[in-house]
């Protein structure tokens, strides 16, 4: 079949299901020149970058942004916004990508994604900064998501867990350069402003590449564009964000700012269970939808070989997260390392994690078995994790970097090759949707691990520095800002003894961090014993 520029996504590079035709392969980007095509995929792998790079820089600029913009209490969002409004609206893109124009809705991601980053680099107050993280977390979602699109369209079978691979690689090495970029910016002349403002420059050189060298995707060429905004189910993609977002908000809220058994704890958590349960609801019966619009895939429930990757990628992605979060924390509390002194400390993290994830996408194509990626990658994430779990102040930083080293061997294993799988596992016409449930899986659950390891660190350290500081005198809010550094009077004392006995106790707290990384770990292993013992056939490929 000639792939022409109105080919569905779900048609193109098809896995072949088993039957009495022999198998055929056809090349996917025929009408595509080889320049083309690198520059295309020149700037997907940049657009994720971007967004990786996004969703951990706020977390070295907070002490500037508290100097410059004030309200401690709003610092935790200027993180958080992000990821989660990229959470709330992953399922809504999923579907939009399914019928509308995928260069039209890339580039309308874009220049969302941008204008969010032109608001938090212009930000003069601290919800204006939280607001325009949030419309970047919008526009990144969409970005990451029309660039999985492109690689499915334009890739075969076999060749397409290498090119998610370098999709999720980039995403992976711009959150691990996210801190970097926000503390060497904030720590210069050009202030923590350009931490955001870095972004403009980068679309001005890849917007051409977006307009002119982009080809369009049109999904559903037999409906018209009213027709395709009535075939979205709203009603359930608010369900959908109203869940997510109240979830990261209760989860956050609840003991730092409000008391576990307040009322308004309480109030907050019924609504986000009135929420949940009305969205299941909606979903179960269609609610002013149909079974086919409704914007939840339901009938992957009812595949084994689904939920299991669901499992497995959401659970290999909290235990990526929390490491890389918590180890640079450690080492700027317990070493005094700066925010790039804490960056090369994760140089073999960083290094393992981009041989394995490439190791993992060349590889399965010929091996085909992907249980055993899963198997084995859970284990060196539960080994390494376990190990870390038993760190404090008096242990060695190399001891340290071999735990890492396991945990990012067994991550890159388990990254990106979901997409593969369930792409190959679904029905032709279900691979858009495969995409989105495979990136809910990733992207979803980093946001969320990250919000309820952060709500841990907070209540926990908060206890643990309650605990140690008994015999002195200082009110809680001086020991909850303890848990953000430097910008704590814990810490900008002169107090030698105090700033130790803080030390070992916020070491402690991230000790005890690595506890969900380990559970997260061990629902992964467990998962993979589940799968089925199988070898897919992705190097065969059949036209649509």
């Amino acid at each position: 079949m000639e792939n022409s520029p109105d080919t569905p996504p779900s048609e193109v590079g098809a896995d072949v299901k088993e039957s009495g035709s022999a198998p055929f392969t056809v090349n996917p980007r025929q009408d595509i020149s080889t320049s083309k095509w690198v520059i295309i995929c020149i700037a997907l792998y940049s657009g994720a970058l971007l967004y990786g790079i996004d969703t951990t820089v706020a977390a070295d600029v907070q002490g500037q942004v508290y100097e410059a913009l004030g309200h401690i209490e709003n610092l935790q969002w200027v993180g958080l916004g992000f990821p989660m409004a990229s959470t709330a609206t992953i399922l809504f893109f999923t579907r939009g990508y399914g019928l509308f124009n995928a260069k039209c809705l890339v580039m309308s991601c874009f220049f969302v994604f941008e204008i969010g980053s032109a608001l938090c680099g212009a930000a003069p107050t601290s919800n204006a900064l939280i607001v325009g993280r949030v419309i970047a977390g919008v526009g990144g979602a969409g970005m990451y998501l029309g660039a999985l699109t492109y690689v499915s369209t334009f890739t075969t079978a076999a060749e397409a867990p290498l090119y998610n691979a370098l999709i999720g690689l980039s995403w992976g090495i711009g959150s691990i350069l996210g801190p970097v970029v926000g503390g060497l910016l904030s720590g210069s002349s050009a202030t923590w402003r350009w931490a955001f403002y870095i972004n403009l420059p980068c679309a001005a050189l890849f917007l051409p590449a977006y307009i002119f060298v982009f080809p369009s995707i049109n999904p559903r060429p037999d409906l018209t564009i009213k027709e395709k905004l009535a075939r979205i189910d709203w009603l359930g993609a608010i369900l959908n964000a109203a869940t997510y977002v109240i979830f990261i908000v209760v989860v956050c809220f609840s003991g730092s700012v409000y008391a576990w058994g307040s009322g308004q704890s309480i109030a907050l958590w019924v609504v986000f269970g009135t929420c949940l349960i009305a969205f299941i609801l909606q979903q179960a019966f269609a609610i002013f939808t149909t079974t086919e619009n409704r914007i939840f895939p339901v009938h992957f429930l009812k595949s084994r070989s689904l939920v299991l990757l669901f499992v497995v990628t959401g659970s290999g992605s909290a235990a990526f997260s929390i490491t890389l979060y918590y180890i640079p924390l450690f080492f700027q509390f317990t070493k005094g390392d700066s925010a790039l002194g804490a960056a090369v400390r994760l140089l073999p993290f960083i290094c393992i994690f981009i041989f394995f994830v490439m190791a993992a996408g060349a590889t399965l194509p010929i091996i085909g078995r992907y249980n055993l990626y899963y198997l084995v990658g859970g284990s060196l994430i539960l080994i390494g994790a376990s190990l870390l779990h038993t760190i404090d102040t008096t242990t060695p930083s190399g001891r340290i970097y071999g735990y890492e080293i396991l945990v990012a061997a067994g991550s890159g294993l388990v990254w990106q090759i979901g997409y593969a799988v369930a792409v190959a596992k679904a029905s032709p016409k279900d691979s858009s949707k495969a995409l989105g449930f495979i990136n809910l899986a990733q992207i979803g659950t980093t946001s969320l691990s990250l919000a309820i390891a952060g709500s841990l660190f907070q209540n926990l350290g908060f206890h643990e520095l309650k605990r140690a500081f008994a015999s002195y005198s200082y009110p809680d809010d001086y020991l909850r800002s303890a848990l953000a550094g430097r910008i704590s009077p814990v810490f900008s004392s002169n107090d030698e003894t105090a700033i130790r006995i803080a030390v070992v106790a916020i070491a402690e707290t991230i000790r005890k961090m690595f506890a969900p990384a380990m559970a997260g770990a061990a629902l992964l292993t467990a998962s993979a014993l589940l799968m089925r013992f199988e070898k897919l056939h992705l190097g065969i490929t059949a036209a649509g």
